[in-house]
């Protein structure tokens, strides 16, 4: 990956993170990475565990951020979050799979498009 896509992806995550604690959102981690996956956010909003995948893209030209989530993505991910619970964390909770679309929009802003409980198990 190109040192410019990882900037951007680096970048769209942090917006992601201002975005969902603005929406009282308590980011728990991020980049969480488990011997069969990686999860971009995990936080926690009440009594629910939310699993956040972000995508960044600069344009539409290869479909837009949310499109890239795909049934293979979201198995990874839901793998993911399975050996998270797994392991003892986020007991209690109800798990919630969220994708966070960001885009690059004027003036330097985020274009930010959240869609809650995406995908499930």
């Amino acid at each position: 990956m190109t040192e410019e896509r990882l900037s951007l992806g680096r970048w769209g995550e942090e917006q992601a993170s201002r975005f969902l604690r603005r929406k009282g959102m308590k980011i728990l981690d991020r980049n969480m990475r488990t011997p069969v996956g990686e999860i971009d956010i995990v936080a926690r909003l009440g009594k629910t565990l939310v699993f956040v995948e972000v995508k960044t893209r600069s344009s539409d030209a290869f479909g837009s951020p949310q499109e890239a989530v795909g049934p293979a993505k979201q198995r990874q991910i839901l793998r993911t979050a399975q050996w998270y619970l797994g392991a003892g964390k986020g007991r209690g909770l109800q798990p919630r799979f969220d994708v966070v679309a960001v885009r690059p929009g004027q003036g330097g802003a985020a274009s930010i498009e959240h869609i809650e409980d995406a995908f499930g198990a």
